[in-house]
C-alpha cells in the first residue's frame, strides 16, 4: 500500500478534510520541534543555524515544486481563462504572480504591524510597578523570567518584546505554509499534498525549535512555557490548511492565485529572515549546507510521492 493509498484510506477523499488533517499534521510537527528543547537542553547556535538552514532549503524548493509551477500548469488548461497580451497567452503566469506578490506584500506589511504593536502590548505584559523575580509565577499570575530579578521594567519590556515579537513572526510566516498544505490538497493532487504536508512539517521541527529556542533566551522563567510558546505558533497552521482546501474546492478559479499567494510568502520569510538570521552568526557555511539538504529532500519527497 502507497503512502497515497493509506492517507485516503485513513482521511478520505474530500479535499477539506485532507487539508484539516494536513493542519493537523504540520501543527503537530510544529509541536515536536517545540518541546525539543525540553529534553535538548542548550542546542548550540551552529546547530540550530543548520536546522533553520535545513528549513529554508525545504521551502524553497516547496514554493517552486508545489506551488508555483504546479499553479502555472493549472491555470493554463484550455477550461481556465486566457489572458492575451499582444498575441501571447498569458493564464498560467498572470494569476501565480499576482497572488505571488500579494503574499510577499502582506508578509511585508505584516512585519511592520508587528513591529508597532510590539512595544504596546508588551508594556501591558509587564507593568511598571511590578517587580520581576525568578520563578515563573508570582501569587497574582504574572510572568518571571529565569535569571532576573529587577525593578527596571524597560529591560524586562524590552526581554518580553523580543521573545513576542519573534513568536507572532513565526506565527506569521507559519501562516503561508498552512495555506500551502491546504491549497495542495484542495487542488486534487492528494500526491503533492501529501509531499507538501510532509515537507513542512519536517521543516516545522526547527522552527518550532527556534520558538522555544528564543523564549529561552529572552529570559521565559521554565522551559515549558518556551515550548507552549513554540507550540502556539505553529497552532494558526491549522485553520489556514483547512480554509485553504475549502476556498480553492468552493472557487476552483482561485488556486493558482493561491498557490502564488503561498509560494510567495514563504519565499519572503526565506530572504527576509530565515536566510540573514542562520548567516549573522559566523555558521554561513553549515547554514547553507542545510539549505541545499533541506532542498534535496523535498525535491526527493516531490518524485517519491508523484
Amino acid at each position: 500500500m502507497t503512502i497515497e493509498e493509506l492517507f485516503v484510506e485513513l482521511v478520505g477523499t474530500d479535499p477539506v478534510v485532507q487539508g484539516l488533517a494536513g493542519g493537523l499534521v504540520i501543527a503537530f510537527f510544529n509541536f515536536v520541534g517545540a518541546s525539543v528543547v525540553l529534553i535538548w537542553r542548550n542546542p548550540t547556535e551552529k546547530r540550530l543555524d543548520a536546522a533553520l538552514g535545513f528549513a529554508a532549503g525545504v521551502m524553497l524548493s516547496a514554493s517552486f515544486t508545489s506551488l508555483l509551477l504546479p499553479g502555472i500548469e493549472f491555470a493554463s488548461e484550455p477550461g481556465y481563462r486566457a489572458l492575451q497580451l499582444g498575441g501571447v497567452a498569458l493564464a498560467g503566469v498572470v494569476p501565480v504572480l499576482v497572488g505571488f506578490f500579494l503574499g510577499v506584500a502582506v508578509l511585508d506589511r505584516g512585519e511592520r504591524w508587528i513591529q508597532y504593536i510590539g512595544p504596546v502590548i508588551s508594556s501591558r505584559l509587564v507593568p511598571d510597578s511590578e517587580t520581576q523575580t525568578d520563578g515563573g509565577g508570582d501569587s497574582h499570575g504574572h510572568a518571571h523570567f529565569a535569571g532576573s530579578t529587577t525593578t527596571e521594567s524597560g529591560s524586562v519590556n524590552a526581554r518580553v518584546m523580543s521573545v513576542l515579537l519573534f513568536t507572532v513572526a513565526i506565527t506569521l510566516h507559519n501562516m503561508p505554509e498552512g495555506l500551502a498544505v491546504g491549497v495542495g490538497f484542495g487542488s486534487g493532487d492528494v500526491s503533492g499534498g501529501i509531499a507538501l504536508m510532509l515537507a513542512i512539517g519536517i521543516q516545522n521541527i526547527p522552527e518550532g525549535l527556534a520558538v522555544s529556542v528564543a523564549a529561552i533566551n529572552a529570559g521565559l522563567g521554565r522551559r515549558w512555557y518556551a515550548a507552549v510558546a513554540g507550540i502556539r505558533a505553529g497552532l494558526v497552521e491549522i485553520p489556514l490548511a483547512l480554509f485553504g482546501a475549502w476556498a480553492v474546492t468552493v472557487a476552483a478559479p482561485l488556486l493558482p492565485y493561491a498557490m502564488g499567494f503561498a509560494a510567495g510568502g514563504m519565499l519572503y520569510v526565506i530572504g527576509d529572515e530565515i536566510i540573514p538570521a542562520t548567516h549573522s552568526r559566523g555558521y554561513e557555511r553549515v547554514a547553507t549546507l542545510g539549505l541545499m539538504i533541506g532542498a534535496a529532500l523535498m525535491l526527493t519527497l516531490d518524485v517519491v510521492l508523484a
